[in-house]
């Protein structure tokens, strides 16, 4: 089997955060996209050994920062390379709230759900949110996808990420 062939999919950058008990949450996440109109539905995939997803779980919330190509990759390095266990991934990133979750500013535009299906996937679990905000930052940016961050940006999957390839692959 040739793994290569499934980083051929189109994938976006984003950051998916929430709340829990006064502590904000976050991580990378590559799998989102809009299932139906209306109501307005998001999925998200998040690895189940992020801290964020125990936090999703357990709020039954999340928000969705889409990134612009022009977003500092540093943000992308904190959100994606740390754990919210270990370290508070919000210090110095300016941020609103939205829907009581932490959306960064750097975010290009962001969307709010509330969980109304949990579905476990492997080693991610799929959560099902009913969009209840959303607005645009700024219309002028491009999204980020994963081939610009990886071929532009030259950045690197981390160990939870679906797209991940191990060394030995490579």
């Amino acid at each position: 089997m040739n793994r290569k062939a499934l980083q051929k999919l189109s994938y976006g950058v984003y950051l998916v955060t929430t709340a829990q008990n006064g502590k904000s949450y976050g991580c990378v996440a590559n799998s989102a996209m809009q299932i139906t109109s209306s109501p307005a539905q998001i999925a998200v995939s998040i690895n189940h050994d992020n801290a964020t997803h125990d936090q999703i779980a357990q709020s039954g919330k999340f928000a969705l920062s889409i990134l612009a190509t022009d977003t500092d990759p540093a943000l992308i390095g904190g959100f994606g390379y740390r754990s919210s266990r270990d370290a508070d991934k919000f210090a110095g990133v300016p941020s609103a709230e939205h829907d009581g979750m932490p959306v960064p500013d750097a975010a290009m535009a962001w969307i709010t759900c509330r969980v109304v299906k949990i579905m476990t996937a492997g080693t991610h679990t799929i959560f099902l949110g009913e969009v209840t905000d959303c607005e645009l930052n700024r219309a002028d940016g491009i999204p980020m996808t994963y081939l610009y961050y990886h071929t532009v940006i030259k950045g690197n999957s981390p160990k939870n990420a679906p797209t991940y390839v191990p060394p030995e692959e490579k």
